[in-house]
């Protein structure tokens, strides 16, 4: 591994764009790795079946074992099985300052792309969302745990590249492909 790999964390708030720019940089040949696959991989190493309470369980538990840090200090692995395949990685859905400075620390050319939407366009995403949808009461209190609980505006704060995703898909598609464009 060395600094020819393209390294890129998606950071924002629920409903923001995350997955869909994921899947924009899948489409374009990147490896995407989610932080969200460890609480499923912690699951089945427990032999858990996936619910809302064992998932939250687990990502609390691992919290408490291995501090903010948990998730990247378990995608760590991960991306470097995977930068033996590929020299370009998307990691999808980090959350915490803490993630970044660890990952940061090992991975010191890691970039951090926030997709930023405003609240309402983000609540209005949520609430139509086939699978869990939320109500806007639960966008908010989503938001605020988020962002004190889990740290996540550091980030959002430090992040080296903004996209703005509050209009058409289009138009979110041009702007993943500009910023594509400036990846090596």
């Amino acid at each position: 591994m060395s600094d020819a790999l393209t390294l890129v964390a998606i950071v924002g708030l629920p409903g923001s764009g995350k997955t869909v720019a994921a899947d924009f940089f899948r489409s374009h040949g990147f490896t995407v790795l989610r932080f969200g696959d460890q609480t499923d991989i912690g699951l089945k190493e427990l032999g858990l079946p996936m619910n809302e309470v064992n998932e939250r369980t687990y990502r609390e538990n691992i919290r408490k074992e291995l501090g903010m840090a948990a998730m990247a200090i378990k995608i760590e692995p991960r991306i470097t099985a995977a930068s033996k395949e590929s020299n370009r990685i998307v990691l999808d859905g980090m959350r915490s300052f803490e993630e970044y400075v660890y990952l940061k620390g090992k991975f010191p050319f890691l970039t951090v792309l926030c997709i930023f939407a405003p609240p309402h366009v983000r609540y209005e995403r949520l609430a139509a969302r086939k699978v869990r949808p939320l109500t806007r009461e639960e966008s908010k209190a989503r938001d605020m745990s988020e962002i004190t609980a889990l740290n996540s505006g550091g980030p959002i704060a430090i992040a080296d590249y903004l996209i703005q995703n509050e209009g058409s898909s289009d138009t979110f598609a041009s702007e993943l492909e500009r910023y594509r464009e400036t990846l090596s």
